[in-house]
């Protein structure tokens, strides 16, 4: 068989393909009668209610010099570590508001970071494309310059996010401009799998975020400027296990809520929406309500019971709470006292769902702990 008889099979089969995807599509849509807000509203179910002390802001965590671009908890809640413009890791007592580690970065441009399972380091990435490792237990020397302990090196764009697989200290995944995920090996510092690049199931332009399932640490989930949504297995990274669509801009952050059955997503086409990895489905569009253009969601992050959704927005200091089940906007951080001046740019609640931290382009990180009758939501 020659080159041009394969190329032309090669063309059928892919019309082929594209067609049933779209009689698929259209087949789901035909499925999808409802959404979570309509079925929850028939089901008589009501809004979560804010009281003025149900959510405060407890603590301001002063120290950056820069825009806050990254932060991210210890399991144990008590620890944050933040990245900022200013070229610099912090890592702080959330008790108290010290900071313990101020760490001075090779490259000041940096665009994520992520503390270990067991706390004893961090891991940040950026336009440098190469995740590097701090031990915390290392000693600085009088600039606050700590070495780098390992340097996860094979990204050929900028590493947007990364994030350890939970309570494995040795693994770690990063996302990249170069349109592609990768697996480490933080031990060794070797690439252990990469996700897309030369595999059609990958993303086809860079991947800003990604997220592993708490529930199956084998699974994790990655948003791209490609405008879709990739749930991949990372005991096979040939192809995607399944893709999202639904969004008409970047994807600029993921989260999966914290049942490991669904996931949320922040667009810059405005909105945040939550899909069912089982059945492909979404769920539920979350858009405010307006006659502007639609802003951005820069970060999100779920309460402990995914009843609410935290969403960072790219105007002044709009952070919505949205009420999940019923699609309502139910309170806003950025009118609350005591909130930021400028822009949210990260999101992170605590591991026990008691506290949600927000990051600035003011410089500063806020936390906003649950107060009066309701302690966890």
């Amino acid at each position: 068989m020659s080159v041009s008889e394969l190329k032309e099979r090669h063309a059928v089969a892919t019309e082929t393909v594209n067609n049933l995807r779209d009689r698929l599509q259209q087949r789901r849509l035909q499925l999808l009668d409802t959404d979570v807000a309509k079925y929850s509203a028939a089901q008589g179910r009501s809004p979560v209610k804010f009281g003025a002390t149900d959510l405060v802001c407890c603590r301001t965590l002063q120290g950056h010099t820069g825009k806050v671009y990254s932060l991210d908890w210890t399991p144990e809640r008590n620890r944050i570590v933040s990245a900022s413009q200013d070229g610099r890791l912090i890592v702080w007592n959330a008790l108290t508001s010290q900071k313990t580690h101020a760490i001075k970065l090779p490259c000041a441009w940096v665009m994520t970071c992520a503390f270990s399972p067991n706390g004893q380091t961090v891991a940040c990435g950026g336009l440098d494309s190469v995740c590097s490792i701090f031990s915390l237990s290392s000693t600085a020397d009088k600039d606050g310059t700590v070495p780098v302990s390992r340097m996860l090196s094979g990204h050929r764009g900028y590493v947007s996010c990364c994030q350890y697989v939970p309570n494995e200290d040795a693994r770690l995944i990063t996302s990249s401009g170069d349109q592609t995920c990768v697996l480490w090996d933080v031990t060794t510092g070797l690439k252990t799998s990469v996700f897309g690049g030369e595999f059609q199931s990958g993303h086809t332009a860079d991947v800003i975020s990604v997220s592993i399932s708490g529930s199956n640490p084998n699974w994790f989930i990655s948003g791209s400027c490609d405008t879709t949504t990739r749930l991949w297995d990372t005991r096979a990274a040939s192809r995607a296990v399944r893709t999202f669509h639904g969004h008409e801009g970047d994807v600029n952050t993921v989260k999966f809520f914290p049942d490991g059955n669904r996931f949320g997503t922040g667009s810059d086409d405005g909105t945040c929406r939550l899909y069912d990895i089982r059945t492909g489905h979404q769920l539920q569009v979350y858009q405010p309500h307006g006659d502007g253009e639609n802003v951005p969601v820069t970060s999100i992050a779920f309460s402990a019971s995914g009843r609410l959704l935290f969403a960072g927005y790219a105007n002044n200091n709009a952070c919505y709470v949205w009420d999940t089940l019923l699609g309502e906007i139910v309170l806003d951080l950025g009118e609350l006292q005591d909130s930021h001046k400028n822009r949210i740019s990260c999101l992170g609640m605590s591991a026990d769902g008691s506290a949600l931290c927000t990051g600035s382009w003011d410089s500063n990180l806020k936390i906003w702990a649950f107060g009066g009758h309701r302690r966890v939501i």
